[in-house]
């Protein structure tokens, strides 16, 4: 259950990520794009999210002490 949970955390901060990502793309004006910020962002933010659903997808669910629900 603790591994389901980190996941959903780490799910939840790489979509963060990426729409911080996604806004810095869209806001800056011009010429001033701060590519260094958006490509942090948005890498960091892709491995979080695909991290976290991994994670998701991998635990398995359990029912009680040991028993698991297929």
């Amino acid at each position: 259950m603790e591994k389901r949970i980190f996941g959903i955390i780490l799910t939840i901060l790489g979509i963060v990520g990426l729409i911080m990502a996604a806004n810095d793309f869209i806001n800056t004006g011009g010429n001033a794009r701060d590519v260094k910020t958006i490509a942090v962002y948005g890498i960091l933010g892709a491995v979080f999210f695909f991290a976290g659903i991994g994670l998701i997808r991998s635990t398995k669910d359990v029912k009680g002490r040991g028993e698991e629900v297929s």
